[in-house]
């Protein structure tokens, strides 16, 4: 056993206050990845700094072409927020599909892009939309944030605070899920944004989420899940494990990438 401290802030400062002067402290939101891990020992944090209550983290706001939301939103208000479900469906149905019904009343966005985990259904939607992270200190575009399994462009003590999306002209997202823990074992998240064509994908990189350019330059051309069909998806940097062989998941990108395409809306 070992002792942890709880802390309740209630502003981002109180946060970064309280992160500064821990010796391993760790932001917990939804705490649906980070108090597994420490009943595992897995970690073990001096610190717990909770940022459920900070009124300016939560919500969704919507206006000049973006959708913003607060990072400790958990998955089932992203799935049922008017705004979302109007201008970027496809993140809707993404949220709606995160696990179970408990897990999307206590997750969060802002959990899940942090803690970055590579088969994780939000970060494709981050990098497949272009979003912008939005932290106490900076704004990090999404290509710049996601660095590899589990790790991100966040220094030390640095905690998001929002997602800023920009609306789609069309966008979809189709995962095949693990039948017991509901993660992707391969997602594709399709955006078409300012007359350029985004492909996302999750659960399938031994690296995390990444781009696929030859679906992306099929589809810049021809919108269409037939444009996928002519598109050679290689096993090589594939995630091979007990669920799926690289080349299983290599050929559900394809599959995925259709169907993600078809739903585009």
């Amino acid at each position: 056993m070992y002792e942890t401290k709880y802390h309740k802030a209630g502003s981002v400062a109180d946060a970064v206050a309280a992160l500064s002067g821990a010796d391993e402290g760790k932001v917990l939101s939804g705490g649906q990845t980070l108090l597994p891990t420490m009943k595992q020992h897995l970690a073990a944090p001096t610190d717990l700094v909770d940022v459920r209550g900070i009124e300016g983290m939560q919500g969704v706001s919507a206006g000049d072409g973006t959708i913003t939301i607060g990072a400790a939103t958990c998955h089932a208000d992203v799935a049922s927020n008017a705004d979302v479900r109007q201008h970027i469906p496809a993140l809707a149905a993404l949220a709606g599909g995160i696990g179970d019904p408990a897990v999307r009343a206590m997750g969060t966005i802002g959990g899940s892009i942090a803690n970055n985990d590579p088969a994780a259904d939000y970060p494709s939607a981050v990098l497949g939309l272009g979003a912008t992270v939005i932290t106490d200190k900076r704004e990090i575009a999404a290509d710049d944030f996601f660095q590899g399994m589990f790790t991100t462009a966040l220094d030390e003590g640095e905690i998001i605070t929002a997602v800023r999306f920009p609306v789609p002209a069309r966008a979809g997202y189709s995962k095949f899920p693990n039948p017991a823990s509901r993660y992707a074992m391969v997602g594709v998240f399709v955006a078409e944004t300012g007359g350029s064509v985004r492909l996302a994908v999750t659960g399938a990189g031994a690296d995390g989420v990444f781009r696929h350019d030859g679906l992306e330059a099929a589809l810049g051309s021809d919108f269409s899940a037939g444009a996928v069909s002519g598109v050679s998806v290689s096993a090589d940097g594939m995630l091979s494990d007990i669920h799926a062989s690289a080349a299983y998941r290599a050929h559900l990108v394809g599959v995925m990438a259709s169907r993600a395409v078809a739903s585009a809306g």
